[in-house]
């Protein structure tokens, strides 16, 4: 899900995220249309770094779930995260700006949410179910960070993934 970071790691940590990165690559996804991240610089989430992702719908009739991918260490300092997501296709913007809270961690007991290996957590959270895309064509996704703080340490990387719709028991 996500590429190499800064962070220093024992040889036994790489050696691990090594092999559950080939493990992840090795496993096919046909569902899959877009997965791509963005790794931030010393690990922290400038409020000025606006990551967009641009994707190519070729099929309107299909139902779409997109979601957010996060990697973050535990020197991450909330429990959640709040991201403004801005949707814009062939015709102009897509809908207001959306507000979305991702639970990085469980708020009581501040255990990591997600799956990860020593300090390192990977979510991927469901932002938008079922979407439809009304035109064929590009569409961009700006994440914007919206903490009311300018830098996120522990912050990596942020991405988007974009994926053909599975009803409710599916896989």
């Amino acid at each position: 899900m996500f590429r190499n970071s800064n962070l220093k790691l024992s040889a036994t940590a790489r050696g691990l995220a090594a092999g559950l990165g080939l493990l992840a690559l090795a496993g096919c996804d046909p569902n899959r249309v877009f997965e791509e991240n963005t790794d931030f610089p010393n690990n922290s989430w400038d409020v000025q770094r606006k990551p967009a992702f641009t994707f190519a719908i070729a099929d309107t009739a299909m139902r779409y779930d997109v979601y957010f991918d996060v990697r973050n260490a535990s020197v991450y300092p909330f429990y959640n995260l709040y991201v403004k997501a801005t949707l814009t296709g062939p015709a102009g913007p897509v809908g207001a700006p959306l507000l979305h809270q991702m639970l990085l961690m469980d708020p009581k007991s501040g255990e990591p949410r997600g799956s990860g290996t020593g300090d390192i957590f990977d979510h991927q959270i469901l932002a938008l179910p079922g979407q439809r895309f009304a035109r064929a064509g590009n569409y961009t996704l700006t994440l914007e960070q919206f903490m009311r703080q300018d830098q996120l340490p522990g912050l990596m990387a942020v991405g988007v993934r974009v994926a053909k719709h599975q009803r409710a028991g599916k896989k």
